[in-house]
């Protein structure tokens, strides 16, 4: 019986240890978790900005307006690039939606009777593969400067919005809605109130939504809509059914009629509708009809009581669902104008039609003046242009910076290039620095490729280039050569099949890539994974069907009306796939059906490691392994085109075993498409949003807002190239961040220090420069300099100073930056401070008003080497040390820059002798002229007198030879003879337009200059020295009262 007790009470006691030890261990991992989470304030890093880089050639646009009476006052939407504003005709565009939205946009409209009211709706029409939606509708009092947000936030897609012309109060709104999935969120909407509270007054049905929406010119009672059931999946388009229809309301939107069941229409399942009135006769009426069998369009001479089938031609019907807009001529009945690849325009009310073509094709939407029907913008797939004689010439999209890319990589050149795929254009390479101000046309050209197209750059030629498109479309380009080959895998077009008629299904935009280990093994990849080490002479497959390889999903997409097979609904491929960096045969897959599978030995054998918890159906669109343990991999995947907007983020550790959901603190409908990790240190992950992107500083475990300067934007992919993070978006072409290395200094001490001074990051010694400025018409180019990157945690200008010292390594002081200085004054916040050394020593002075022709007095550029910078701060000092690298295509050794360094500083002393003489010269002239000017009735002082013209006119001479003073105006030199110091300036011009030592010649002349200017020197300092101090001498024995001439 004891012992029974003994054991009980033992047991108890066990059973009590254990939940302690369960309570603490639950405690301690808490404790653990809770001290895992790693997060900085902005202000850490606030310094950082993404800079935009172009290329300026304008994305797709479907949304455009001009206003009435403003000639040359234009604004468009882009596809995701926000709202866009032009004063000048379409010469330069400006966005005016950053700061408070942006992304898709589906319609812009200026009210009529307040043109600086304007109404934007989100989400495109153009509901493609890619498309993106909106964020419901936004509103400007100011002609575009300030935004409000005026509702409607689920409406996913609005085409059209029209404003009373009376009331900008009064306005409608088509709302397409969720194109993914049936929601009760369509149809058309009324608000009486400016758009805060809004009234639906059309609805067709759950899956049907309102695709136009017109407003009768001469009677704001008459509206005409039409509805369109659409529905996109992952592996399908489908257009047309129950619920397209065409309506016309009489009382201002209370009641509807369904018109298109009026006789002449067309009969049967109908898909996508455009309409159009006259503003002319407003019982004209036009329609384009998506309609199997009686598509095209048809005309009403009654406001739609009765129809008549007009034009029947496909080139005004194809691919509806992307076109069908027709839009009726301001001042001409019968002229209408339809929307397709190319754009029409019919002279005789739509019987027949002339097709012309803006700067870029595909079209998607057109205003014209109601005053002038001459001035027109139109929008298309290269975003907006502009027209003053009806079509016959256009403004250029080569202003745009809106272009539409899918994935990013980089080569290894100098300066690296970013390669990038096009959405309805080329595939590019751009350098991400330029030699001139800026980056430009001259700075990308095209490449291997097509639109949808993954790039794979040899390794060991990086002018030789791999590029895909869809339908499996695979080149191969030799840059130096000018040579294209074609090496797809399976050369049979698919083009109009499903995807059941491919051999290998390739999607859209199928992956390409190098191993990294071995420079001769291109991998790409359908539903298998195929490799060559032949440059694509041929292919070999090395893993089964790593898809689900649904039947049911392999089917030819569009219907019911219009088949589209493009290969953006190609299903059931291999949609990401990566090698680990670290381990050859390392290869990690994911399907765009929901699948993930690793190879450890190259593909011999496969493993399926997909997620049990992962969604089914989710579309991995990109795979990170782990730049540090090849057993870590990060998997980025998307379900939107399912409905689902939520983000998704995987990690493992264990190679695939187990994985983890890592996606705190992303809002939840910022639908994540990549991930990348941080090559150079461990846990610091970005990842890119469908609105910005996102940083995690503790390996997934949180995350936070990374968007600084970055407008509200799709990322559609990342990747890191020499500590810089390059950025691929969907309508706003391609952005960098230059300087990570400022995030891989910050830790838990920084961030409670007064002052940070961070290490600069290697810069080179190139050519190039940038402008403070944002340009409207070309990328924004690296500045070129040393980068200084530092922050403060208060900063009053009243009571401190703070100062930057750039020195030599032995302690030698080469320039100060001050917040005191004026000249070369710091300026200075709280927070992040951004300074760039532009590397030079001190130049010589140049007098305020100098005029010189080709000259240059720039102090000498740092010689390749190691420097150091001090940031000071009211005694507090903090110091770095930073590297200046040789430009790697510099055709000099350092000792010739040497040579030019010092070179440069010979005739920079010179000079700078000769102008700070000049400075004295002038003091001292006008000090001797003065003197005669009072002096000049007095007869007592006639020989001084004398003594002050001499020596005026002698000085003036030493002045005139030194510098040429009849220069007024910057062409003058052309009239007037330059003088000594401006000669020497020219050689430095001519020595510093690169790297290159001086010439010989260039030697035998500043010494030549140089005499001469030292024999002017020696003439003034006699001067000085001799006839001054003996003018003095005179002047002050007379007791004059009048100040002394002296050389102060």
């Amino acid at each position: 019986m004891k012992t029974k007790l003994l054991s009980i009470k033992l047991v108890s006691i066990t059973s009590l240890l254990f939940l302690i030890g369960v309570q603490l261990t639950n405690a301690q991992s808490k404790k653990r978790n809770k001290k895992s989470i790693i997060s900085y304030p902005e202000r850490m890093y606030s310094s950082l900005e993404y800079r935009s880089i172009g290329p300026y050639r304008g994305g797709r646009s479907s949304a455009v307006t001009g206003v009435e009476g403003k000639p040359n006052l234009f604004y468009f939407g882009a596809a995701g690039g926000g709202v866009w504003k032009t004063e000048n005709g379409g010469e330069t565009y400006e966005n005016i939606s950053d700061g408070y939205f942006g992304g898709s946009i589906g319609s812009i409209s200026v009210s009529k009777s307040d043109t600086n009211v304007i109404y934007v709706g989100g989400g495109e029409v153009t509901v493609r593969g890619n498309v993106s939606s909106g964020y419901g509708i936004w509103k400007s009092l100011d002609a575009g400067k300030t935004w409000i947000f005026a509702g409607l936030p689920k409406s996913r897609h609005v085409p059209r919005i029209v404003i009373d012309p009376n009331n900008s109060d009064i306005v409608y709104a088509a709302v397409l809605g969720n194109i993914y999935k049936p929601t009760p969120e369509r149809g058309v909407y009324k608000s009486i109130d400016g758009g805060v509270n809004w009234r639906r007054i059309l609805f067709s049905n759950q899956h049907s939504g309102a695709v136009e929406l017109v407003m009768d010119p001469s009677n704001p009672r008459v509206l005409y809509a039409s509805t369109w059931r659409l529905n996109r999946t992952p592996f399908s388009l489908n257009s047309g059914g129950e619920g397209s229809a065409l309506w016309k309301s009489i009382d201002e939107g209370k009641n509807w009629t369904e018109i298109s069941l009026n006789n002449g229409f067309a009969k049967g399942t109908l898909g996508i509708i455009g309409v159009t009135v006259s503003p002319v006769n407003s019982q004209k009426v036009w329609a384009i009809v998506e309609n199997k069998d009686e598509g095209g369009i048809y005309q009403s001479d009654d406001g739609g009581s009765t129809w008549k089938y007009i034009n029947d031609s496909r080139a005004l019907r194809q691919r509806a669902w992307y076109y069908s807009k027709i839009y009726a001529d301001t001042q001409d009945e019968d002229i209408i104008y339809v929307m397709n690849v190319s754009y029409h325009k019919s002279k005789d009310g739509g019987k027949t039609f002339k097709s012309n073509n803006a700067n870029h094709g595909d079209h998607h939407d057109l205003w014209i003046a109601p005053e002038d029907n001459q001035r027109m913008i139109i929008a298309d797939d290269g975003g907006a242009q502009v027209s003053f004689n009806a079509g016959t010439t256009w403004s250029t999209y080569h202003n745009q910076p809106t272009a539409q890319f899918y994935r990013v990589t980089t080569d290894n050149s100098f300066p690296y290039r970013i390669y990038v795929a096009q959405q309805d254009n080329s595939t590019l390479r751009v350098n991400h620095r330029s030699s001139a101000s800026g980056i430009t046309e001259k700075d990308w050209e095209e490449t291997a490729g097509g639109e949808s197209a993954h790039l794979a750059i040899d390794p060991l030629d990086n002018d030789v280039v791999y590029g895909g498109s869809y339908g499996g479309f695979l080149t191969r380009v030799n840059h130096k050569n000018n040579s294209v080959r074609g090496i797809n895998v399976w050369p049979d077009n698919p083009m109009g099949y499903g995807a059941e008629g491919m051999k290998y299904r390739f999607q859209w935009n199928f992956p390409i890539h190098f191993s990294k280990h071995n420079p001769k093994k291109l991998y790409t990849f359908s539903n298998h994974v195929h490799v060559s080490e032949n440059e694509g002479q041929s292919w070999k497959i090395i893993s089964p069907d790593l898809t689900r390889n649904d039947p049911e999903k392999l089917k030819s997409s569009g219907g019911p009306i219009t088949q589209d097979n493009t290969g953006v609904e190609y299903y059931c491929t291999i949609f990401a796939a990566n090698e680990s960096p670290l381990k050859e045969g390392l290869i990690w897959i994911g399907s765009d059906d929901g699948l993930i599978h690793l190879t450890r030995d190259g593909g011999n054998n496969w493993e399926n490691i997909t997620p049990p918890m992962m969604p089914k159906w989710l579309m991995i669109n990109s795979i990170e392994p782990s730049p540090f343990d090849p057993a870590v991999c990060y998997v980025a995947g998307t379900l939107y085109k399912s409905g689902d907007f939520k983000p998704y983020l995987y990690k493992t550790s264990d190679y695939g075993k187990t994985w983890s959901l890592i996606t705190k603190g992303i809002s939840s409908e910022h639908f994540t498409r990549v991930l990348r990790a941080d090559p150079s240190k461990k846990g610091l992950l970005y990842a890119g949003t469908e609105t910005g992107i996102y940083i995690s500083y503790d390996d997934g475990r949180s995350w936070n807002p990374f968007q600084l300067n970055l407008p509200i934007v799709p990322v559609t992919d990342l990747t890191i190239k020499e500590n810089s993070l390059i950025v691929a978006t969907q309508g706003r072409s391609l952005w960098i961040l230059d300087d990570l290395t400022v995030l891989h200094q910050i830790d838990k001490n920084t961030i409670n220090q007064p002052i940070n001074l961070f290490k600069p990051k290697d810069s080179y010694r190139t050519q190039g420069s940038s402008t403070k400025k944002t340009s409207l018409t070309q990328g924004a180019n690296l500045p070129n300099g040393v980068i200084v990157h530092f922050n403060l945690t208060d900063f009053d200008d009243k009571k401190d100073s703070l100062a930057l010292y750039f020195k030599e390594q032995n302690g030698t002081l080469i320039k100060k930056y001050s917040s005191t200085d004026k000249e070369d004054k710091l300026e200075i916040k709280v927070g992040g401070n951004t300074f760039v050394w532009d590397t030079r020593y001190e130049g010589a002075e140049v007098l305020d008003g100098m005029i010189f022709w080709s000259a240059s007095f720039s102090g000498a550029k740092a010689v390749p080497g190691n420097y150091k910078v001090i940031l000071e701060k009211n005694g507090i000092t903090q110091e770095q040390s930073f590297e200046i690298l040789p430009d790697p295509r510099t055709e000099v050794s350092l000792l010739d820059m040497k040579r030019q360094f010092d070179f440069v500083n010979l005739v920079n002393a010179s000079a700078d002798k000769a102008h700070k003489a000049i400075n004295n010269i002038r003091i001292l002239r006008k000090k001797l002229e003065d003197f005669e000017m009072i002096h000049k009735e007095n007869k007592n002082l006639n020989t001084l007198l004398i003594k002050a013209e001499k020596l005026n006119h002698s000085l003036s001479q030493i002045e005139k030879a030194l510098y040429q003073t009849q220069n007024k105006s910057n062409q003058d030199p052309l009239n007037f003879p330059i003088r000594l110091t401006n000669k020497l300036g020219h050689l430095n011009q001519l020595v510093t337009s690169n790297d290159f030592p001086p010439t010989d010649q260039d030697e035998i002349v500043r010494k030549y200059l140089s005499k001469e200017i030292d024999e002017k020197m020696s003439e003034y300092k006699k001067l000085i020295t001799e006839d001054l101090k003996s003018f003095n001498k005179e002047f002050s024995e007379l007791n004059l009262d009048y100040l002394t001439l002296n050389l102060n």
